[in-house]
């Protein structure tokens, strides 16, 4: 007997663009098989775009450019071996590559009440839904802004574009081969904004006023490039113009003053659009003459044999002008004349005294001089000698920590070694933190101490103290040390979860966001929140005390959903997390319009416009809901419904049927939307028939044979399904339909009916379950037919 041939390789179902090539190929075991090629049950001889190739033991159908003709199921049948694939070619929305690079990488510029057009046209399978999205929200037409979609095309018109209208733009073209989202910018460009105020007087005197403000929060989207200044005098009604500054200088000074006068500033922003408007001042006076005040004693800071070096500070009353120096002078003490020390006045607040007698003791005063002449003098400085310096004292000796607790350190030493008899006069006790460069002082103690205790410490702190000796000749060298309080036990950081704490909140849009987590550690460990990973946002307020830590936000927004996560760290690498999602939610908005139709026999299919909640809400689902007079009792028909349509199949004829739909999610339903007319069914008339009389005549039997035969579908989630197909054959066939070798003939899900010959099989809201090979049967006594097709589901995004 000869071998039989059998297949290798079967033929593979291929996904192409529209467009490209694609190759259909098995392989058999006989080279001698020559085949055949069939599309959706028809024997193909030739076809536009198809080339049929053998080599050796492969056979392949190759497409060099796939098009909407070739989209089909294929079978290749030779010798014993049959084999069937399908080919499904996709076409997505598409923009000229050219036109796509120039919308994403150019910003669109307009001008401030001009209007602005962003037209892109696009090619893809029909239809193609266009929407145009700012801020992750739908824009829709209002009196300024109009979307226009055609079928090629779609664009975006605002009428007077203003600076809020700037800003990042998202398209989405979406058909049910795929999704193309285009990001563009529009930049608005507009004259600046007023400067930011208020008007700060910075000097206001007799000669001159100076003022100052900030760049303005807007410049228009062009840089600043000066300032305008302008006065008014009180009583005129004429403003005059002082100058310009650079956009660098926000300060001008004017000593074009009368005194006593007062006047009115006022500041504009220039940038290349124009001018922006006024930013003005209050009222502002020039000052009269005024002479400045006395300042403090002066200091006395070192002193030599003939000199003796001094500093003061400036008065605080300056006059109606700017310190230009000052006068010093000085007395021997015990005497009333003052004598000048220098000719002119002196720039500096710190001036070394020469000339002066050894073993004298001298007093200093100082007084400011301003544009209107000499203030008044200081009170004089304590005396000093002009005189070496005696030796100053040593450090403290045997300076120690005695004792300590949790709060406390206390401390000991004794008197230092006395050389020259300059004896001790006191003590000066001072501290510092270890992270801090400046000590402070804590304690001045008279002569007979030799210990202190230092309280008001943290458990555990540790700090660095010092003691010096005072005498006559000043402070001596300081004796330093390390101390630390008491330590309270080490306790590594750690969280306190328990069930109060949520790792999932869901919180209405408005409300705040208050979360309080305990931990504890000792010492007291560091805590850091973050967001999504990042720093919080400003709006956020954070509080830690006594072993718990508080995240607040007054009102939450949208913005505000994420990852939160607090952790813990005791500076030593040890840390502790522990991270919770927030989601930000609101009771959606209702949906839109709701439309009714009777797609199959004795049903009503109701779609409605999606709720403008699905633009921030991922858990949104809607509710169907019917009752069957004006006055009656609503009854759900479905439930946890994803998409935007429902079929309702138990419609009895003749009843009004009302529909209503709401919006679902956590927080709760919508307000409904609802058909405002019935919806009925209307029975069918009775039809009267005449039984024709039976005669015996020529034999017409002829067996089952499809007419039309079924083509493979690729739908969408959630749609419906129509397959139909034509047979012929006398008697009148009976139909059956089959999933994967299952019969449907009782399945509820699936809608069946048989017009004179015309089949049809209905899929109500198809889900994945639905995919699969599908077979129609037409049998009668003389014998039976069959017809395949595959359904293909796709996602809905």
């Amino acid at each position: 007997s000869v071998p039989r041939c059998y297949l290798n390789k079967q033929l593979a179902t291929v996904r192409v663009l529209k467009g490209d090539p694609a190759e259909l190929s098995c392989t058999v075991s006989k080279d001698n098989v020559t085949g055949a090629w069939f599309k959706d049950g028809l024997k193909l001889t030739s076809m536009d775009g198809v080339v049929f190739e053998k080599k050796g033991l492969v056979h392949k159908l190759i497409i060099n450019k796939a098009e909407d003709i070739h989209a089909g199921k294929y079978r290749f049948e030779g010798g014993d071996v049959k084999t069937e694939a399908s080919i499904f070619v996709e076409d997505p929305p598409r923009v000229d590559k050219v036109l796509l690079k120039n919308l994403t990488s150019v910003p669109t510029v307009a001008k401030a009440g001009e209007g602005v057009k962003l037209r892109i046209p696009f090619e893809g399978r029909w239809p193609i839904r266009a929407a145009w999205l700012k801020d992750r929200m739908e824009l829709g037409d209002d009196t300024r802004i109009r979307v226009d979609k055609t079928d090629t095309c779609t664009m975006l018109s605002i009428s007077s574009c203003n600076r809020r209208d700037g800003g990042d733009y998202k398209v989405r073209l979406k058909n049910d081969s795929g999704v193309l989202e285009i990001n563009l910018k529009l930049v608005v460009i507009d004259k600046p904004q007023p400067p930011a105020g208020p008007i700060k007087i910075v000097e206001s005197s007799a000669n001159n006023i100076t003022i100052q403000w900030k760049p303005p929060k807007d410049d228009g989207g062009k840089p600043v490039q000066r300032y305008i200044v302008e006065r008014q005098q009180v009583g005129r009604n004429d403003w005059e113009t002082l100058g310009e500054t650079p956009r660098s200088c926000t300060s001008f000074t004017t000593s074009r003053v009368e005194e006593e006068m007062s006047y009115y500033f006022r500041v504009r922003a220039m940038n290349a659009e124009g001018v922006s408007n006024a930013l003005e001042s209050g009222e502002v006076k020039a000052a009269g003459r005024a002479s400045p005040g006395a300042p403090d004693p002066p200091e006395i800071i070192s002193a030599s044999r003939d000199t003796i070096t001094i500093s003061w500070k400036a008065p605080c009353k300056t006059g109606a002008s700017q310190i230009m120096g000052y006068i010093v002078q000085k007395r021997k003490k015990g005497t009333v004349t003052w004598l000048p020390v220098t000719n002119v006045p002196v720039k500096d607040k710190k001036l070394k005294v020469t000339s002066l007698k050894t073993g004298v003791q001298y007093e200093f005063r100082v007084a400011a001089v301003n544009a209107a002449g000499t203030g008044q003098p200081s009170d004089p400085s304590e005396p000093a000698f002009a005189q070496d310096p005696t030796k100053s004292l040593g450090q403290v000796r045997d300076l120690k920590v005695s004792s300590s607790d949790s709060t406390s350190v206390t401390l000991t030493w004794n008197k230092p070694e006395i050389q020259d008899g300059n004896d001790v006069k006191g003590y000066e006790v001072e501290m510092k933190p270890c992270n801090s460069l400046s000590w402070t002082k804590c304690f001045t103690l008279p002569a007979q101490s030799s210990s202190c205790r230092v309280q008001g410490l943290q458990t555990g702190e540790k700090l660095f103290l010092r003691v010096r000796a005072l005498s006559d000749s000043g402070p001596g060298e300081a004796s330093e040390l390390q101390a630390c309080a008491g330590a309270a036990p080490v306790v590594s950081p750690r969280l306190l979860i328990d069930d109060t704490v949520k790792s999932f909140l869901v919180i209405k849009a408005g409300n705040p966001i208050r979360v309080k987590i305990p931990f504890e550690g000792s010492p007291e460990p560091v805590v850091t929140w973050l967001k999504d990973g990042l720093p919080l946002p400003s709006r956020a307020a954070v509080s830690t005390e006594e072993g718990s830590t508080q995240l607040l936000l007054r009102a939450a927004e949208f913005s505000d959903s994420g990852t939160y996560t607090v952790e813990l760290g005791d500076g030593l690498g040890k840390r502790e997390t522990f991270s919770f999602q927030v989601q930000i939610s609101d009771i959606p908005q209702p949906p839109g319009a709701i439309r009714l139709e009777e797609n199959v026999p004795n049903t009503v299919t109701v779609t409605w416009d999606p709720s403008a909640s699905e633009q921030w809400e991922k858990n949104l689902y809607y509710t169907v809901l019917k009752r069957e007079s004006q006055k009656g009792l609503w009854h759900v028909l479905g439930d946890l419904i994803y998409n935007n349509k429902f079929t309702f199949t138990r419609v009895v004829p003749g009843r009004d049927y009302y529909f209503r739909v709401m919006a679902k999610n956590d927080l709760g339903a919508s307000d409904p939307s609802e058909t405002a007319q019935p919806w009925r069914v209307w029975k069918k008339k009775a039809e009267f028939r005449v039984k024709a009389q039976k005669y015996r005549g020529v034999n017409q039997n002829q067996p089952p044979r499809f007419l039309v035969p079924l083509k493979s579908h690729v739908v969408v989630t959630g749609s419906e399904c129509h397959m139909s197909c034509a047979v012929g054959g006398h008697p009148p066939p009976k139909i059956t339909w089959y999933k994967d070798s299952r019969d449907l003939s009782r399945d509820l899900n699936y809608f069946c009916t048989n017009d004179f010959g015309v089949c049809s099989l209905v899929v109500l809201g198809v889900t994945k379950q639905d995919e699969g090979e599908y077979m129609v049967e037409a049998s009668n006594e003389v014998g039976r037919a069959f017809s395949k097709a595959f359904l293909a589901i796709k996602g809905n995004s």
